[in-house]
């Protein structure tokens, strides 16, 4: 048996791809491992795409130095009962390869990604606990391979970031919905999520991650018809001494699954409920989510960023969490903390620009819907902060690119009282069509109000900035745009790395 995934995209339900996730049933012994990979390679696939997942940790930086005793805790007891070595993980991958399956693992630390690209899988699986953990993001973002990423716990705000995250990057990835509760009791399988996950996020691949009884061959079939194309099943073996889970399925229960969704997908042919929250799953994801421990000694006043703080587990109940360290948010220290403390909502202050980008997107659909003005679906909303986020209402712009090819055209919105700064294009040749509020530009050195209805050709190489009081919706047509062609006359400006921020799914 030979595999092969070309692309993510090309799955359907008649050729759905298979991830089985061993996780810690291996309990830390490569003969048991290699037991359940022999009884998987017994299996008859029918043909099916079939990977084999392992989960990669770093546990002596996971695990906090303090607690890396506490088995009394389940986690750190779990993981450090059943932990392999580096090379015994590599020896186990290429034993899966040597059977003809595909490669998969999830990273839940940073060293770990790099793991990954050591060993060369062909999939990295992004587990729920760390869906909004961006650090780990950040680390992932540099992997060049296949991404599924798991759901359980996420709002649809969430995914959404995610999504945007990934595809500015240009990143080849799968989300899978799942339920974070071993086992989901069948009430809770949600598999209704599938459909509206599709529905959403259009051509990007949706999946299933299954936990419930390995009995239910129902849930699976369903999953398929919702329009799943992966589906995830943690599988495991009997063994003296070695008991298996209750969401965990040994060789035989697998052939019968497999068989179901065999049977399944020849009845459905070719064809190419977001706020639920489970308790269950919620303790789950608490107990395997990082949190932000004190690199070094920080003091009253002290800004906190990425260099720090580092991340492991267990955590406090108030204690923030690597989720809560996007690029967005910013953490003053409120009383000292020393090295190895836990950062916590009583030692820090968080506050979030989120908010900020989700008040200015609403605004901003809000002129446009006032203003009768419709723009293509699916068009990215570019934020443009060239001082920062916090002076965006006095400084910035919003556009909507149409379309970017030998010519292109804008939709422009400046909010009241809001100002673009002084710039020129060496090459781009513009013209301003205002189409609602009011306007004024400085081009050169002559001010020039526009009315709505009036046009304002701007050449390449001349100075413009612009300016409303009321606000101002705008239509600019132009030569190609490229965003090298942008020149600034306030060096801040240029120097500002982030000034722009983009929302994928925002009308």
């Amino acid at each position: 048996m030979s595999m092969n995934l070309d692309s993510l995209n090309k799955l359907t339900q008649q050729n759905p791809l298979i991830i089985l996730d061993l996780a810690n049933n291996h309990n830390g012994d490569m003969n048991h491992a290699k037991r359940i990979i022999d009884n998987l390679a017994q299996v008859d696939f029918c043909g099916l795409l079939v990977a084999i997942k392992f989960q990669y940790r770093d546990l002596p930086n996971f695990i906090h130095e303090a607690s890396r005793e506490r088995r009394d805790i389940k986690y750190v007891d779990r993981f450090l009962s059943t932990q392999l070595s580096w090379n015994q993980f590599k020896e186990l991958k290429d034993y899966i390869s040597s059977k003809g399956f595909l490669t998969a693992c999830t990273p839940f630390d940073e060293f770990s990604v790099e793991k990954i690209v050591e060993h060369d899988f062909d999939i990295l699986k992004v587990a729920s606990a760390s869906f909004q953990d961006w650090p780990l993001w950040e680390a992932i973002s540099k992997w060049d391979g296949k991404i599924v990423a798991s759901t359980a716990g996420a709002a649809v705000e969430e995914i959404d970031r995610v999504v945007t995250f990934l595809q500015n990057r240009t990143k080849e990835f799968a989300l899978m919905h799942c339920v974070a509760a071993y086992p989901t009791a069948d009430m809770d399988l949600q598999l209704s999520r599938i459909s509206k996950m599709k529905s959403r996020y259009g051509s990007i691949p949706i999946g299933y991650s299954t936990h419930e009884d390995p009995k239910n061959m129902v849930a699976g079939g369903l999953a398929l018809a919702s329009g799943a194309v992966i589906l995830e099943r943690h599988v495991a073996a009997a063994a003296p001494g070695v008991n298996v889970n209750e969401y965990s399925s040994e060789a035989l229960e697998l052939q019968e699954w497999i068989y179901a969704l065999i049977a399944v997908s020849g009845m459905l042919g070719a064809q190419d409920v977001w706020n639920h929250r489970n308790e269950s799953e919620q303790s789950a994801l608490k107990g395997l989510r990082r949190y932000a421990f004190a690199k070094t000694n920080l003091s009253v006043g002290d800004i906190v960023d990425f260099n720090s703080v580092y991340y492991a587990i267990p955590g406090e109940i108030d204690q923030f969490q690597a989720n809560d360290f996007s690029k967005y948010a910013r953490f003053e220290i409120l009383k000292d903390v020393k090295a190895g403390q836990a950062v916590t909502s009583s030692s820090a202050l968080r506050t979030s620009n989120v908010d900020l980008v989700s008040e200015i997107r609403s605004t901003i659909a809000k002129m446009l819907s006032d203003a009768h003005i419709t723009v293509p679906s699916n068009t990215e909303l570019e934020i443009s902060h060239h001082f920062g986020l916090n002076e965006f209402n006095s400084t910035g712009v919003s556009m909507i690119t149409v379309v970017n090819r030998e010519y292109c055209k804008k939709i422009l919105v400046l909010l009241p009282g809001q100002k673009h700064p002084a710039m020129y294009h060496k090459i781009k040749d513009e013209t301003f069509f205002l189409l609602d509020g009011d306007l004024t530009l400085h081009l050169d050195d002559i001010n020039c109000p526009i009315d709505i209805g009036n046009t304002v050709h701007i050449k390449p190489g001349v100075v413009h900035e612009f300016w409303t009081i009321n606000g101002a919706i705008i239509e600019e047509v132009s030569s190609n745009h490229s965003h090298t062609d942008s020149f600034y006359l306030d060096e801040r400006v240029a120097s500002n790395k982030d000034r722009k921020t983009f929302i994928k799914y925002w009308s």
